[in-house]
């Protein structure tokens, strides 16, 4: 696997994954009906570092190795001015390459690169409550939940569930 800055070149990948993952509804609170321009102005928006996690194949039309988009990741400054210091990232992982550390391997990443870009913490600040791959990956990565939002999410299948505030500093 490989991590990588993302380019222009990735959209297609970014925003097939990014598509699947926010249509099922359960862990994005985003419109499951966003369109692909929007999604990708939010996903490349000013002040955002994209990246994607490549897994190896092999190119159907050649024998030479090549790279399949299997995930993404955003990082940010969580806030401005006074709160710049503090990053924020988000997640997706294709559903078909699930299970295979891609999305341990890119928050082991983000968080390397946050150090490397001056953050000294990592806030999230909407992980949904039934998101339990999410919040055990989170938790074994040192974050702890420093708050809780009552009832903030609409899953498309259990109602309204909270929404946990997790946090780590970097230093």
């Amino acid at each position: 696997m490989k991590i990588r800055a993302a380019t222009k070149a990735d959209c297609d990948a970014i925003w097939n994954i990014f598509r699947e993952v926010v249509a099922a509804g359960d862990t994005y609170a985003l419109d499951p009906a966003i369109s692909r321009e929007d999604a990708l102005a939010y996903w490349f928006a000013h002040d955002t570092h994209t990246y994607v996690a490549e897994l190896d194949c092999l190119k159907q039309s050649s024998s030479r190795r090549g790279g399949r988009v299997a995930g993404t990741y955003i990082l940010r400054p969580n806030q401005a001015g006074g709160g710049s210091h503090v990053a924020n990232a988000a997640f997706m992982v294709a559903a078909s390459a699930r299970g295979q550390g891609i999305g341990r391997a890119m928050a082991e990443h983000s968080l390397s690169e946050a150090r490397r870009l001056g953050f000294r913490a990592m806030q999230f600040n909407f992980v949904v409550s039934t998101n339990m791959p999410a919040i055990r990956l989170w938790q074994e990565l040192g974050f702890k939940t420093v708050g809780m939002l009552p009832g903030a999410f609409r899953h498309p299948e259990k109602g309204y569930v909270d929404v946990y505030v997790m946090y780590r500093s970097l230093l």
